[in-house]
């Protein structure tokens, strides 16, 4: 079960990695939210992969899993819904504002082309 975690671990950051590094705005949101969803995975692996087992520790239970990496995740599942409706709303902004979505185009002055 590690090696399937692990491997969909080392396929969304990769496939993240791949989606930023792209031109355009939307593959850069979505592998934003490929290498998020690669570090929640992550978090909640860290806190044991075990089946059935409860948060919490009590005299008859044997094991358990530890509940601050769940705390972590549900905490940065979240954010991170918060920060991709910002960055959405930033890029939306800029595609409407120049009728481009290259995330490195550099403004052109239509004036001092004309001239020159």
């Amino acid at each position: 079960m590690e090696l399937i975690v692990a491997s969909a671990i080392g396929v969304m950051t990769a496939g993240g990695l791949y989606l930023v590094l792209r031109l355009r705005t939307f593959p850069v949101i979505l592998g934003m939210s490929l290498l998020t969803y690669a570090v929640n995975v992550f978090l909640f692996a860290s806190g044991r992969l075990t089946i059935g087992a409860p948060p919490i520790l009590s005299d008859d239970i044997t094991t358990y899993t530890d509940p601050l990496p769940q705390a972590l995740v549900l905490t940065a599942i979240v954010i991170s819904f918060g920060m991709t409706a910002v960055v959405v709303m930033i890029s939306l902004g800029a595609f409407l504002g120049s009728d481009d979505d290259h995330v490195d185009d550099q403004p052109q002055d239509t004036k001092a082309e004309q001239q020159s």
